[in-house]
């Protein structure tokens, strides 16, 4: 069975049986299903796939710019925005080879002082297709359907996501006979997976240019596949790298063992002091606040993995007295994420010279020490002085802010009940992604209220070989949307405005 056979079978087909017409919301979530079923998205979506978009390869320039300005303008323009492709504001690189920042796309559609507006944001970007490694279809430049998995690189992130918005748009403008009730602006960049170089940059200086009232976007997985999820924010996140030299080159352990530090056991333990055994924080600074009641109540009863496929959660690691949802949404962690001292590959009898050790931090709103590199390097310096550890090197940190809307804001009270009405079910609310994106740009920069609904799931392979999307949270989705939009157009005139 294709996957859109199997989607419509799974949906149940319910509206074939209907004995009315549906029309209004009804028949614009029926346009929605329609669309998935008929195979046009997925033709879309394989089209847009095969514009090899990684964005970490320095030759990518040329199909950075082909996706912005021969795939997403004209299917824009055709829904009658105006759309216009800017360089990126960031210097190219001095490094020979290093990918140059890719441009930014804005698209405005304007139908009424009076209404609000909405801020729409994708990347068009995707990482390497990794081809070699592929089991799946053709590779990952040539979309490829099996059961109810749709392959291909981008599917997940991001182009499915944003072409499902697209979609979803185009049919309430349908629907709605040409008006869509509310104003719309469109910002994709073609750098996220490098970082977003530029992308704060661009929104200060064009602040007027995209002001709205919200930013609704898509990215990231949903909790669970079979549950519409929501979510405010993300977690920051900052790596740095700790290193210690102690003397140049190895020195036979028969001879000097006893005699000379060793910098991997010195440097082992000085993360130790930063992180203990079971994964809790052991800096202060870089704890968290204690989690509102209300971001508390958001994930009370929520599990997390549990699906095929999905490593077994580690029930005693982290935080004590914390929930597993509260540890990966609601806390703090710091990760190793790479050591070495000597050559592992070629270990030999002596105490090497050197040794270094790349660490990741995911904070939550709130955490002071990680409010800036200068402030994270800082608090770890300090606290490596204070255990002893002061001839340990502490690296620049590379920053990345973590933003929360507060779940009782009017944004999100209004997305809940719509998603909910489409579906027939609560969907979730996580008050931030665990993972991180560049909402600060769009809640610090440009100021606005964040709500994300994404349209992946956690087993989508995202950023690996053979990553894809779901049918039947495809269709779904295009359902969701469909009646995110018509609410808006609806209920313009009780929204909150900025």
């Amino acid at each position: 069975m294709s996957a859109v056979a199997g989607a419509r079978a799974a949906a149940g087909d319910a509206a074939a049986g209907a004995a009315v017409p549906a029309t209004g919301r009804a028949a614009a979530l029926a346009a929605a299903a329609a669309h998935f079923d008929s195979g046009e998205f997925v033709a879309d979506l394989a089209r847009r796939v095969a514009i090899r978009t990684a964005s970490q390869d320095a030759a990518s320039g040329p199909a950075l710019h082909a996706y912005l300005a021969d795939e997403l303008m004209p299917s824009l323009a055709a829904l009658g925005f105006a759309v216009t492709i800017h360089p990126n504001p960031e210097p190219a690189p001095a490094a020979a080879g290093a990918p140059a920042p890719g441009p930014l796309l804005v698209a405005t559609r304007h139908e009424g002082d009076d209404l609000p507006t909405v801020l729409a944001y994708g990347h068009a970007d995707v990482i390497r297709g990794q081809d070699a490694s592929w089991t799946r279809g053709a590779g990952p430049w040539q979309l490829a359907v099996e059961g109810e998995r749709i392959y291909g690189r981008g599917t997940a992130d991001n182009k499915g996501q944003h072409s499902i918005n697209l979609a979803a748009l185009a049919l309430v403008l349908r629907a709605r006979g040409g008006r869509l009730g509310f104003n719309v602006k469109w910002l994709v960049e073609t750098g996220e997976e490098t970082g977003s170089p530029g992308l704060a940059a661009f929104c200060a200086r064009e602040r007027e240019a995209l002001a709205a009232d919200v930013l609704i976007a898509s990215d990231g997985p949903r909790q669970r596949r079979e549950r519409p999820t929501l979510f405010l924010g993300s977690r920051g996140v900052a790596n740095f790298d700790l290193s210690l030299t102690l003397r140049e080159g190895a020195h036979h352990s028969g001879n000097w063992g006893g005699l000379l530090r060793n910098p991997g056991t010195v440097l082992a333990n000085a993360i130790a002091s930063l992180v203990d055994g079971q994964g809790v924080i052991r800096v202060p600074a870089l704890r968290p606040p204690s989690i509102p009641a209300n971001v508390r109540a958001a994930l009370a009863g929520l599990e997390f993995g549990g699906d095929p496929g999905d490593p077994a959660v580690d029930r005693d690691w982290g935080e004590p007295g914390l929930t597993p949802a509260e540890r990966v949404i609601a806390w703090n962690t710091l990760e190793v994420l790479a050591m070495v001292a000597g050559n592992p590959q070629h270990p030999v009898n002596a105490i090497p010279p050197s040794a270094r050790a790349t660490l990741h931090v995911r904070f939550v709103v709130g955490t002071a020490a990680c409010r800036s590199p200068a402030a994270l390097r800082a608090a770890v310096r300090e606290h490596l002085d204070a255990h002893g550890f002061g001839d340990v090197e502490v690296g620049e940190p590379v920053v990345m802010a973590a933003t929360r809307l507060d779940p009782d804001d009017a944004w999100v009270r209004f997305a809940l009940a719509s998603i909910e009405r489409s579906t027939g079910r609560p969907p979730v609310l996580l008050p931030n992604l665990g993972g991180s994106l560049p909402n600060d740009v769009f809640a610090d920069i440009l100021g606005l209220p964040t709500v994300w609904v994404p349209h992946s799931y956690p087993g989508c392979c995202q950023h690996a070989p053979d990553e894809h999307l779901l049918a039947p949270v495809v269709r779904e989705a295009l359902q969701v949307m469909a009646g995110l939009y018509w609410d808006l157009g609806e209920q313009a005139a009780a929204l909150p405005r900025r």
